[in-house]
């Protein structure tokens, strides 16, 4: 295998962790609510993730556990915004600085403190029989683990539900105008809950993930700004589905990108590999911000009371 094929392989792998993380932020998003707790989400995702993958048996449980924990905040934060109509940043602060927390804590708890930790079964690859032996293509789409061809699909379902479904059309209705979707009978609470719930759901995934693929262990720190740049990616997408999966691609390469840099011993100070996700990420959004179409009532709490809906 060639450098460039090994090199887009890493890649197709890497932008499993910012496709669903910005796919959830993505559809809650479409909903109006904005969550900021995605680094949170994450950590509590991995850290459960591991903790049933250990104790249980298999990534599988794992996963669905994850999934569970973080659908349960996203539900909260959908429940408590609109209910109570709290300042939704203010809440998913709050929901980040918890989440990552607990997911310490629970670590803490099931393993304790351990010179040697205890690992899990990374996720095996699953050659395509047929398609993997395409050239070229075939070992850098099409010989990847589970949760890759999972993410692909995520984001090919969701591009149909938004723009293929009358229901999708309901969701991103509340996101622009949720005064009018209400008046066209639309449940404006239940749409926003159900999307933040799912939302959550795809950020712990998201989180659960790096374990299951890359070390095996969780430890503190080890999503290391994904969730951060995964709603960097939700703005640089457009908040469309197809467009992040695209951007993701930018993403998870200037991530590889930064590995071949510090393992190849260049001599860069490591700090400053480190930071080239990052950089290119400003760099990027500087130009991305002109062009994307956000939910004109992203962040904002809806009152059916209020003339204006806020």
């Amino acid at each position: 295998m060639n450098e460039i094929t090994s090199f887009l392989q890493l890649m197709v792998t890497a932008m499993v962790p910012f496709i669903l993380a910005a796919q959830g932020t993505m559809i809650a998003g479409r909903a109006g609510v904005f969550n900021v707790a995605q680094e949170g989400l994450m950590m509590l995702g991995a850290s459960v993730g591991f903790l049933v993958s250990l104790r249980f048996g298999g990534n599988a449980m794992g996963l669905l556990v994850a999934a569970l924990a973080g659908a349960a905040l996203g539900w909260f934060l959908g429940w408590v915004t609109t209910r109570f109509r709290l300042d939704q940043f203010v809440i998913g602060l709050a929901l980040f600085f918890a989440a990552t927390g607990i997911a310490s804590l629970l670590y803490k708890v099931v393993i304790g403190v351990t010179l040697q930790p205890p690992l899990i079964p990374v996720l095996s690859r699953i050659e395509i029989p047929g398609l993997a032996a395409l050239p070229g293509i075939g070992p850098i789409l099409f010989d990847q683990s589970v949760m890759v061809y999972g993410a692909f699909v995520v984001s090919g379902l969701l591009y149909w539900y938004l723009y293929r479904t009358s229901h999708g059309l309901k969701l991103r209705s509340v996101g622009e105008n949720p005064k009018a979707a209400d008046s066209l009978g639309v449940n404006v609470s239940r749409t926003r809950i159900w999307a933040s719930t799912v939302g959550g759901a795809l950020m712990a995934l998201a989180g659960a993930y790096l374990p299951m693929t890359y070390t095996g262990t969780y430890t503190e720190g080890m999503v290391a700004g994904r969730g951060w740049l995964a709603i960097a990616l939700a703005f640089f997408g457009g908040w469309r589905p197809q467009y992040i999966l695209a951007g993701a691609a930018f993403f998870a390469g200037m991530e590889v990108l930064a590995l071949r840099v510090q393992v190849a011993g260049i001599d860069i100070p490591h700090q400053f590999v480190s930071m080239l996700p990052y950089i290119a990420t400003l760099l990027v959004m500087m130009f991305a911000l002109r062009w994307a179409s956000v939910p004109a009532f992203l962040g904002r709490n809806y009152d059916r009371e209020s003339r204006t809906g806020h």
